[in-house]
């Protein structure tokens, strides 16, 4: 046991110290190269005055992540994948980031060009498991003990799916001050304790790094934030829970752990689905769905406080399912 902790404790205060470091040096350097927020007309009034705010944060996440990552993958070559994974999407994300923000090209990559990549990154991440670390992908069954799934030659389709879809809800949720970093933080500390419970101790740090990473992050991006983390923060926690999942053999539970992700993403595909089929009319007052509690007058602090308390339940009944 006191194994298992240092194996969590020490990769989780190293990246905390680096991510909480590295703030005061990149949130002046954003603001000296413009890489500022611009918000939507369309959106909540009250995010206009966030405008100007510098964005790209998530590299202080990557970089928690991928110094403490890499230095225990010496000796817990399971992290890599999960390295790999996160660090992918992260810089997909900030290629996107830097033509918006930096360069001031609104459109950024074009879908097919996004989606190509993270299908390409999914796949490599793929090969690797499989060819490279041998890891089955099949899933084991939530809450029925010994029960695992194979969908043989359908593997890797279904793995590129719940990859690509799990990190485009991560994406989605990122839009109030802290939401993304908060859920996503107790996610992390679900795959730690659930490392942990199965014996795969040797994912331990990775689960740990990524929750110091973003509570370091969460010293600058909670309500009001001085930093936000654009799609190389977002796109990077997809890869990380997908990642994860996947080593763990548990893609089965993200619907459960990664509730709030799983309903961002839900809530616009039935917005923009109403409002073309009705010409015009809106289930939702705004989407993502955060959006909608806020124009229905919650605070952000509040939208981040009740979907950080649902996914902390969502985590706990998930732990009933872990074997």
């Amino acid at each position: 046991m006191s194994t298992a902790l240092s194996g969590a404790v020490y990769p989780l205060l190293l990246s905390f110290a680096i991510s909480a470091a590295a703030g005061p040096f990149l949130i002046p350097f954003l603001r000296r190269i413009k890489a500022g927020q611009t918000e939507r007309d369309d959106g909540p009034k009250s995010h206009l005055g966030k405008t100007g705010t510098p964005n790209m944060g998530g590299l202080m996440i990557l970089l928690g992540f991928l110094v403490t990552g890499g230095i225990f993958a010496v000796w817990n070559r399971e992290i890599i994948p999960v390295l790999f994974l996160t660090v992918g999407f992260g810089a997909v994300g900030f290629i996107d980031d830097y033509i918006k923000v930096v360069l001031k090209r609104s459109m950024g990559l074009r879908v097919w060009q996004k989606m190509a990549l993270q299908i390409v990154i999914t796949c490599l991440f793929a090969w690797y498991i499989t060819a490279v670390q041998g890891i089955s992908l099949g899933m084991k069954v939530p809450f029925v003990f010994g029960m695992t799934i194979d969908f043989g030659f359908l593997n890797v389709p279904i793995l590129i799916f719940i990859v690509v879809a799990t990190v485009n809800g991560t994406n989605f949720t990122d839009g109030v001050d802290g939401l993304a970093s908060s859920v996503t933080a107790v996610v992390a500390l679900f795959f730690t304790a659930a490392a942990a419970l199965t014996g795969a101790t040797g994912l331990l740090p990775a689960g740990a790094a990524m929750i110091g990473a973003l509570l370091g992050f969460l010293l600058y991006n909670a309500y009001p934030a001085k930093i936000f983390m654009g799609d190389t923060g977002s796109l990077a926690l997809g890869g990380f829970v997908a990642g994860m999942a996947y080593l763990l053999e548990m893609p089965l539970l993200i619907p459960i752990i990664g509730f709030i992700y799983m309903i961002e993403v839900i809530s616009v595909i039935l917005q923009v689905g109403y409002f073309k089929a009705t010409h015009g009319k809106r289930i939702f007052r705004m989407a993502p769905i955060h959006h909608h509690f806020e124009l229905g007058g919650w605070s952000e602090v509040r939208v981040v406080a009740v979907f950080t308390i649902v996914t902390v339940l969502l985590c706990a009944v998930a732990l009933l399912g872990v074997w």
